[in-house]
């Protein structure tokens, strides 16, 4: 009996080879671990010694942000919530691709290599010159020209009152945050996104499709506008802020700061100005051949300022304001005389389809923006005496013979102080924001009733576009105080419309505001 004990005492004892293995285990794991944090602490360090040559401003600090970065898009693809955006949750695998094809452009950059094989390293060197970008692993959901930017995102205000800052151009995601910042040597207008073509992709998952339309949006570019009058455009990355490219305007031209794409994202059309006649022109870009100019059409009109494409994909609408602009100035010639006027014009031939003429001459037609059932949202800065008091937002749609205005409580449009910055509309509600850094608000209007919802006050505020989630109706606002606001707006029924249908339904209208270090400019684009 004894003997039993015994061996059964003995079995439940570990043996000294056990032990011996299990610290032979403990000890490689932690020199495994140790290995691989001073591996990571010596790639990081090599990294930014020759990053600090390109870029004196960055940070280690860069490195945490990054890391933290990703770890919260980790999250998001393993939670079962939507992403802010409202687009699918992006797979583990196609977020982590993601991931690593940012860190090879960020990589790249520090180095000066070549982005593709067709690029010219003394171009590529050319460009670093005068720009820098500031980049982190997020899908970018806006674009906005910015014109007081810090050289870093944590810089401070000098002592003496003088901020290290700079021109540029920022890309935003959906919570809000700067994704990438690029500097830019001069003040940028308006910011134009490459189209997303429908039909270019041909996957049999839903993995593989959400996969590859991130890579095509990857691809997409993003077409910067120098402030009018400039010689100049730039064309960068969307997703990763990169400068690809820079265009320089022909001889006797320069551009009058906005532009747009074809739907099929293979023409750019800028509006130019003839700097010897002063006449309106539209220049025609490939967007398939490095941006080359092939061709030019009259604009039939005085200094051409917004135009957008029409839904039939054919029709040019161009905003012409009516104002000769002198050729290195911005110095307005001909405000008793100016002929401003909304026309349409056919993309290939560069025909005149249509012209229509505002009632009152010095209702310069500057901002355009175009409803998806072809409605022509207009906004108008008006160039006569401060007292005369005309409506600043109207709509038109091809075949009517005149404007219609949107209604404005009381007549009273001159609490728009005559400035309408950007018009932004938002299709899939039938809302539109008209914003004024002059008058220091935005305004929301219903398009169903032509009525104004409610007027937000945001001192400076200019840039406008539709929010990033579909589902949610309404806008984001940018202003030169560095936020970025939020305007969602709910439907509110009120007792009336609950008990007759017929009744309009009453909306509410919450901001939300962010604040950065920066200056936004005029215009913000939505992707």
């Amino acid at each position: 009996m004894r003997k039993r004990n015994d061996d059964t005492h003995n079995r439940a004892l570990p043996s000294k080879d056990s032990n011996q293995s299990r610290r032979e285990r403990l000890t490689s794991a932690v020199m495994t671990t140790l290995a691989s944090v001073t591996g990571t602490a010596a790639l990081v360090a090599v990294h930014h010694h020759y990053r600090k040559r390109r870029q004196p401003d960055a940070s280690l600090q860069d490195y945490v942000i990054g890391v933290r970065a990703q770890w919260q898009t980790w999250q998001l693809s393993s939670s079962s919530e939507p992403q802010p955006s409202g687009q699918p949750k992006w797979s583990k695998l196609a977020r982590f691709c993601h991931a690593c094809q940012q860190a090879a452009v960020t990589w790249q950059r520090a180095y000066q290599q070549p982005y593709s094989d067709n690029t010219d390293n003394n171009a590529i060197s050319d460009l670093a010159a005068v720009h820098t970008t500031t980049m982190m692993a997020r899908p970018v959901c806006w674009v906005s020209g910015v014109a007081s930017m810090p050289k870093n995102l944590t810089a401070t205000d000098h002592t003496d009152g003088q901020s290290d800052n700079d021109f540029g151009v920022v890309g935003i995601d959906a919570d809000r945050q700067i994704v990438w910042q690029t500097t830019m040597p001069e003040r940028v207008h308006d910011i134009v996104v490459q189209p997303s073509v429908d039909g270019v992709l041909d996957t049999d998952t839903q993995y593989d499709m959400q996969y590859h339309k991130t890579n095509h949006q990857q691809r997409r570019d993003v077409v910067v506008m120098g402030r009018r009058p400039s010689e100049r455009f730039w064309v960068l990355d969307t997703a990763t802020g990169q400068v690809k490219t820079a265009i320089q305007a022909a001889t006797d031209r320069h551009f009058y700061g906005h532009a747009c794409y074809s739907l099929d994202a293979q023409r750019l059309y800028v509006t130019e100005n003839d700097t010897v006649s002063l006449d309106g022109k539209i220049g025609v870009y490939d967007a398939t051949d490095d941006y080359q100019k092939i061709a030019e059409f009259d604009a039939f009109g005085i200094g051409p300022h917004e135009l957008v494409m029409h839904p039939d994909g054919d029709t040019l609408v161009i905003a012409n304001g009516g104002i000769k602009t002198e050729r290195a100035s911005r110095e307005e010639l001909n405000l008793d005389s100016m002929r401003p006027s909304l026309v349409y014009l056919n993309r290939h031939t560069g025909a005149l389809l249509e012209q229509v003429v505002p009632a009152h001459n010095q209702m310069s037609v500057r901002h355009l923006a175009m409803h998806d059932d072809g409605r022509v949202m207009i906004g108008i800065q008006f160039q006569g005496d401060k007292h005369i008091n005309v409506p600043l937002v109207l709509t038109h749609q091809r075949g009517d013979a005149d404007f219609k205005p949107l209604t404005m409580p009381n007549d009273e449009w001159q609490r728009f102080h005559q400035y309408i910055a950007s018009v932004a509309v938002d299709s899939v509600h039938d809302l539109l924001c008209v914003t004024t850094p002059i008058g220091g608000c935005a305004a929301i209007y219903d398009l169903n009733t032509q009525q104004m919802i409610d007027d937000v006050s945001l001192p400076d505020c200019a840039g406008a576009s539709v929010l990033a989630d579909e589902k949610k109706a309404g806008f984001i606002v940018s202003d030169g105080q560095g936020r970025l606001t939020t305007l969602e707006v709910k439907s509110a029924p009120t007792a009336a419309s609950a008990a007759n249908t017929s009744l309009d339904t009453a909306w509410q209208v919450r901001s939300d505001s962010k604040w950065h270090k920066m200056s936004f400019d005029n215009h913000l684009q939505a992707l």
